[in-house]
């Protein structure tokens, strides 16, 4: 055992600080992410903070940053929830689908049906 590289654990390790889990409210892989404009030193972050920040200017899913930044999800939870928490980004949940048309539409839907 001596000798060999811990690899990218012992990072992802000092990334969380050893959590497994964001604090604050769950979100899941399709809930959106988007950078709030405000002040702050991206000197001060650490590099995955500050791509986050740059990937999340326009609103993008939790799936898509983890992508982005090539780290687990449950790493990439971590990381955002600790940016939400410092009030640098905002992470919303999508609209249910029932929410997402107007009923005008379903209307027209069904008055097209029935006159078939």
């Amino acid at each position: 055992m001596t000798g060999e590289d811990p690899g990218p654990l012992l990072r992802l390790f000092g990334l969380t600080g050893g959590r497994a889990k964001p604090q604050g409210e769950t979100f899941d892989l399709v809930a959106i992410v988007t950078t709030v404009g405000g002040s702050y030193e991206l000197t001060e972050l650490i590099p995955e903070h500050r791509a986050v920040l740059a990937v999340c200017q326009k609103p993008t899913p939790v799936a898509d940053v983890a992508a982005h930044l090539k780290l687990p999800l449950n790493i990439t939870r971590v990381i955002l929830g600790d940016l939400r928490r410092e009030g640098f980004v905002t992470i919303e949940s999508p609209r249910p689908a029932a929410q997402t048309i107007d009923e005008r539409i379903y209307r027209e839907v069904l008055h097209g049906l029935r006159s078939l």
